[in-house]
């Protein structure tokens, strides 16, 4: 853990605030496509990181969000005024329904675990792929074209963020926003409960946790922010398609959030931002053989640095009144450890 953990996180957030100083707008715009997927990464770390729950499906909850913000802002749902604000409300609220209820029908009863819930993640957003490609109402295997940008206003007096200069911050707000709920969710109890699971979650339950509702629970805190990721998606691009809810963005964030860090939040945020700019290099310069070294950089960073590039220097201590706690966990770990030797 780095000793400047704090100055440095402080220290990045200002460096993006100061983003439009140094930036002309086909950069900026960029890197407003780049933190949208920053949001999406931090929410698989979320889950990933503090409550254990590797989920190779996360796709589904932001494709469910670019979704619900494009039909709604299209005034394609019957009853939904066609509003950037719905938009925005829908896409948080759908996919952290689908996340919790998903959660709950398999986390429930002896419950799955590892490999096997990864497995049914990721079936799931196939399966949402598919069909959504056969579903005529939202495009098919077209897409939608056409999706409004961002509006603010009320009624006839509405500002359409079309200028990456006015489309940043709102991005960026929303990025550190996303940032600091899950933070603060980490540094509860909540939070130190869902590493408890995490760590060894039949000795949870024997304590008289529900640790089902508890990942269910993180489970749709990480679909909302997914979703939230997704309406930003589909404002910036103008069109969502069935490619969003699949495998191939399923597995990119894999990547970014194992290489950045899956236990430390902005690590997984950077991760994402470095990878992605790689990835446009590497496709330049070699062509259809980048995504082999993008392979390569993924299983050298998951064996050589299990916990990611970026996470010793981002990792924010705990608070004082949770380290006991962590320590206990840490001890279980060990004893456990000792105890499989």
């Amino acid at each position: 853990m780095s000793r400047y953990s704090r100055q440095l996180t402080v220290l990045f957030w200002i460096a993006l605030a100061g983003a439009p100083l140094f930036l002309d707008g086909w950069n900026l715009s960029l890197l407003s496509q780049l933190m949208i997927y920053g949001i999406f990464a931090m929410s698989l770390a979320f889950i990933w990181g503090q409550g254990g729950l590797l989920c190779f499906g996360q796709s589904l909850f932001f494709g469910i969000g670019a979704y619900a913000m494009a039909l709604t802002t299209k005034g394609m749902i019957p009853g939904i005024p066609a509003m950037t604000l719905a938009g925005l409300v829908l896409a948080v609220i759908l996919p952290a329904l689908a996340a919790g209820l998903l959660g709950l029908a398999l986390f429930k009863g002896r419950g799955l675990h590892g490999a096997f819930f990864g497995i049914v993640t990721l079936s799931a957003a196939v399966i949402a792929e598919r069909l959504a490609i056969n579903w005529s109402y939202i495009g098919g295997f077209n897409g939608i074209l056409d999706v409004p940008p961002l509006r603010l206003g009320w009624g006839s007096w509405q500002i359409e963020l079309y200028d990456p200069l006015f489309f940043f911050p709102v991005v960026l707000a929303a990025a550190f926003a996303a940032f600091l709920m899950l933070l603060g969710l980490e540094r509860s109890a909540f939070g130190t409960v869902l590493r408890g699971i995490r760590d060894n979650d039949k000795r949870a339950a024997f304590l008289g946790f529900e640790t089902a509702e508890y990942k269910a629970a993180a489970f749709a805190v990480s679909g909302a922010v997914a979703g939230l990721a997704g309406a930003l998606f589909a404002v910036q691009f103008a069109f969502v398609s069935p490619a969003i809810l699949g495998f191939a963005l399923a597995t990119e964030v894999l990547i970014w959030v194992a290489i950045g860090g899956k236990t430390v939040l902005l690590a997984a945020f950077i991760g994402a931002l470095a990878v992605k700019s790689i990835e446009n290099v590497l496709s330049d310069t070699l062509g259809q053989y980048w995504l082999l070294v993008l392979g390569l950089l993924f299983v050298v960073a998951v064996v050589l640095l299990p916990r990611g590039l970026l996470a010793p220097f981002f990792n924010i201590p705990l608070p004082r009144a949770l380290r006991g706690a962590e320590d206990m966990l840490a001890f279980n770990r060990t004893i456990e450890g000792q105890n499989h030797e």
